[in-house]
């Protein structure tokens, strides 16, 4: 049975978990407890201080996405494809197989529903797996970012955005800030999984950016849990080095040559 038949065969049988990595020692820790690696747009963020994804460029992807690579054994690898890189089917192609090529990746994933459904679809006639994207929209979004789904008319889109990229043959969407009940009506009505961002426990699996799940980072958002505060752990690494060198304590005999 291969990755993503695996995956899709989780769904209402145990949850999916999924989460970033943008360089080879973290994805070589993730691969041993992940179904999902994910070398995010995220990374603009995270890595650059961009104050947008739309800034990430497929160079940084692919680079970023080379280094995750060599961590990665066990768990399925999507790469984001970035902004601008698919806004019709032959660049979607052309940039597609550039990623795969040159990163080894599993799977790509794009951001948007109907706007982008044909391109989605040939994709995936030319042999490319595709990750789906609903909800926020980080890409595209303007303004400040607030959950989807409240308004009836966002719902039926989103839900049927939804439908139109199963039917597309994606092997599974990414949920993010979706309202709690549309998001449990769309996993129970897809039989793919959905992976919820800040989207509830009813989505098959979920998805948090790394950083924000250690605390190597300052972000603090409804969605994130922080599960460890590395940030400390670092800092007092570096106050003993510091201190050693000073005192004259390092480097020992046995740490010079």
């Amino acid at each position: 049975m291969n990755k993503f038949k695996n995956l899709i065969n989780k769904k209402n049988k145990s949850k999916i978990i999924c989460l970033t990595a943008y360089s080879k020692n973290i994805a070589s820790i993730l691969d041993n407890h992940c179904d999902i690696i994910l070398v995010g747009d995220s990374l603009g963020f995270v890595l650059y201080n961009f104050k947008s994804t739309r800034s990430v460029s497929l160079d940084m992807m692919i680079q970023h996405s080379k280094s995750v690579r060599m961590g990665v054994n066990n768990s399925l690898m999507v790469v984001d494809m970035p902004h601008n890189t698919y806004r019709n089917n032959s660049e979607a192609l052309r940039n597609a197989k550039k990623i795969i090529f040159e990163t080894k990746c599993d799977a790509v994933k794009l951001e948007g529903g109907k706007k982008i459904i044909s391109i989605v679809k040939y994709l995936i006639k030319n042999k490319i797996q595709v990750m789906g994207h609903l909800g926020i929209l980080p890409q595209s979004q303007k303004g400040k970012f607030r959950f989807k789904g409240k308004k009836l008319v966002e719902r039926i889109k989103i839900l049927n955005d939804a439908k139109l990229l199963e039917k597309a043959g994606v092997f599974s969407i990414v949920l993010e800030c979706v309202e709690t009940s549309l998001a449990n009506t769309i996993t129970r009505e897809l039989k793919i999984p959905t992976i919820g961002i800040g989207s509830s426990s009813s989505c098959d699996g979920q998805v948090l950016v790394t950083d924000d799940l250690i605390g190597l980072n300052s972000i603090n958002v409804r969605f994130v849990k922080k599960y460890s505060n590395v940030t400390k752990y670092i800092n007092s690494a570096i106050i003993n080095f510091k201190n050693d060198v000073k005192k004259k304590k390092f480097p020992k005999k046995k740490n010079s040559f």
